[in-house]
């Protein structure tokens, strides 16, 4: 029988922290949001999205799986997190983007070991595979105009 933090017999919920625009009480709360926040990237807010699902299913993984692969796949969720806010304040946005593109690459592989693993389900395989498809086409998109814009730096 749990007693909770305290020994009163119900555990205090932790609190519910949300850093955007007032939600939307009618929507279900534990989904993310698929909609860019107000002023945000959309690229920034797919990579919220695929971190937000990623990280749970990750922190359930076997524990000689969990400190290898999961810890590393969840600090290069983050470090695509960090490099795409980078980015977008950057003045020369193509040195940080093309780093992050290898990210990605690093993300897909560690993914599809976790599927040959079987930690992951085929369906959950699917679903991590839209989600960084996802950041993958607007990552090329924002390469593209970047490149378009300052052609003096792609020929290196």
């Amino acid at each position: 029988m749990g007693y909770g933090l305290f020994g009163y017999g119900v555990a205090p919920q932790a609190p519910r922290i949300f850093l955007g625009p007032t939600p939307n009480p009618s929507l279900p709360s534990v989904y993310p949001m698929t909609t860019a926040s107000r002023g945000e990237l959309p690229i920034i807010q797919a990579t919220m999205d695929l971190i937000q699902w990623f990280v749970p299913l990750l922190n359930r993984l076997p524990r000689d799986h969990r400190f290898a692969l999961g810890d590393r796949l969840v600090a290069g969720l983050y470090d695509l997190l960090e490099g795409l806010v980078a980015a977008r304040y950057a003045t020369t946005k193509l040195e940080h983007l093309e780093p992050i593109n290898a990210r990605l690459d690093l993300l897909r592989l560690q993914i599809r070991l976790l599927h040959s693993f079987q930690l992951i389900d085929e369906r959950g395989y699917e679903h991590a595979g839209r989600l960084l498809e996802e950041v993958g086409r607007q990552l090329g998109g924002w390469i593209s105009q970047q490149r378009r814009q300052s052609p003096s730096l792609t020929t290196s």
